[in-house]
């Protein structure tokens, strides 16, 4: 990533499956993710959340909202299907759900800036003299 195009956001299932969202519709993608952020939604103490999760964001994920002609690249795009899920999720929780702002700012900003910063570390390390090696097994 170079930082000066926009990103693609999706939901995963438990089995990894990521649901996404485009001019195209709901996809839902076993591979093609390799080089994604992940960020974690859900704590570990939410077993029960964990159990419903794959039932609840397929039956999200075929609602009308999501049809193809529904896309609008600006205001009803990739984003906004992930922060409608977990919006519905927190509800089903009684919770309050997030703003844009919200959910940008706990969720996505601390992971895209530590991503930034060591993908800055590798092209400068990859730009200099430097060897790295993997420490022995015993150092690890």
């Amino acid at each position: 990533y170079d930082g000066h195009s926009d990103l693609h956001v999706g939901i995963t299932d438990s089995k990894g499956v990521v649901y996404h969202y485009d001019q195209e519709g709901v996809h839902r993608a076993g591979s093609g993710w390799e080089q994604c952020i992940s960020v974690p939604l859900v704590q570990p103490d939410m077993a029960e959340l964990l159990l419903q999760w794959d039932q609840l964001l397929e039956e999200f994920s075929l609602e009308e909202a999501w049809l193809p002609h529904r896309y609008e690249e600006q205001q009803h795009n990739c984003f906004t299907f992930a922060l409608a899920f977990v919006n519905r999720v927190r509800r089903g929780r009684g919770w309050e759900p997030l703003s844009k702002a919200q959910f940008s700012e706990r969720f996505l900003l601390p992971h895209t800036r530590a991503a930034s910063r060591y993908l800055t570390l590798l092209q400068e390390l990859a730009h200099s003299d430097v060897y790295i090696v993997p420490l022995p097994q015993e150092q690890q």
